[in-house]
């Protein structure tokens, strides 16, 4: 006689490669497999969960078991709904905010009206919608940017030209100095829109690349840099394998996280106690740009200094904004559009005290 367990485990066993929690039950609610995700939220041994009903760990499962039965039934595909979900071996101790999808089964491992259940903490969803549209706006912004820089650029020569004929035609001094100011705010505009556009001019030179290598050249750039009052602290992980991508092209995207940092640390640092720390880390089951992957990396670049104005926070990463004065708001949105060149992406988390960038990159 085949084991039921071994049995169920086969025949879903994909979803524990999930890190959203999964579980497969009657319409009932006898649960009939839950994923690793599940366990290890609910902190039991899958066996422990699937003997009992899951409606049962739920709050208030009312609202669960009405859609439960609903898509049971056929009289809808899915349903979502908010819930909070009792965790630990006493249900009662903790509640953790979950968003709820319910969903339809093919009859699988013999069981006919099976319902997916899928769960995903509010935090966890929060900040999937968050990097979603902030990939969205950020593709969208360095689309028009590029395009707006190139038709800055075209008029610009001429404008320079005229400006040196016309230095040539006039004797007055005074005027030739207007024409000057014409050429110098003409090559400014120029240096500008070189930099909106650095990031699409090169081709990728792409090889084996090591992100602990790249930390220790920008922590060597900027304490050259700043000498005195500041501390780049090292927190690296050193499991993480090399892997490929445009080893120039990320030092650039990791020194200007790191430079926009130490520029925001200016009062600490005369004070001599500000602090930038490299953090590297292993991520599984990492979603990017709308991918799934395995294993990625996470570089944190982070540091103790007055944080990011909340009125800008969400924009960032769009050029020309800036919470610094004379910043020209480009660094950042350069190491984003970099990161996603390597199919990752960058976010920040910030508050008075303690300011995060994380960049996240997949691994092979």
């Amino acid at each position: 006689m085949i084991d039921i367990h071994k049995r169920e485990v086969a025949d879903f066993g994909a979803f524990d490669t999930l890190a959203t929690m999964v579980a497969v039950i009657q319409p009932s609610g006898e649960c009939l497999f839950a994923n690793t995700a599940f366990e290890n939220v609910l902190r039991l041994s899958r066996r422990a969960v699937q003997r009992g009903n899951l409606l049962d760990w739920f709050a208030d499962s009312a609202s669960l078991t009405d859609a439960v039965a609903g898509v049971a039934r056929n009289a809808y595909s899915s349903s979502r709904l908010e819930a909070q979900l009792r965790c630990g071996a006493r249900p009662h101790e903790e509640l953790l905010p979950v968003h709820v999808i319910v969903s339809q089964m093919e009859q699988a491992g013999g069981h006919s009206g099976a319902v997916l259940v899928e769960l995903i903490e509010n935090a966890q969803q929060t900040r999937q919608d968050r990097e979603e549209r902030t990939l969205d706006q950020v593709q969208a912004t360095k689309e028009l940017t590029r395009n707006l820089a190139h038709e800055i650029k075209n008029p610009l020569g001429g404008i320079r030209g005229a400006a040196q004929l016309l230095a040539m035609e006039l004797d007055d001094p005074e005027m030739n100095e207007y024409t000057q100011v014409i050429i110098h705010e003409v090559d400014r505009l120029q240096s500008l829109v070189d930099r909106l556009l650095a990031p699409h001019r090169h081709a990728q030179v792409v090889g084996d690349v090591n992100i602990h290598e790249i930390c220790e050249r920008v922590r060597m750039i900027i304490m050259a840099e700043y000498p005195r009052g500041l501390t780049v602290e090292r927190d690296y992980d050193a499991s993480l394998p090399d892997f490929r991508g445009d080893r120039e092209q990320l030092i650039q995207a990791v020194l200007n996280i790191v430079q926009n940092a130490a520029q925001a640390l200016h009062a600490r640092i005369a004070a001599g106690d500000a602090v930038i720390v490299l953090r590297t880390r292993v991520a599984r089951q990492v979603t990017l740009s709308k991918q799934r992957w395995r294993l990625a990396l996470e570089l944190h670049v982070e540091d103790n200094g007055p944080g990011v104005p909340v009125e800008i926070l969400d924009r960032i990463f769009y050029p020309l904004v800036s919470g610094r004065d004379g910043g020209t708001g480009l660094g950042l949105t350069l190491a984003q559009t970099i990161a996603q060149q390597h199919q990752g992406m960058i976010d920040c988390e910030s508050e008075p005290g303690r300011t995060d960038f994380r960049m996240t990159l997949p691994l092979p």
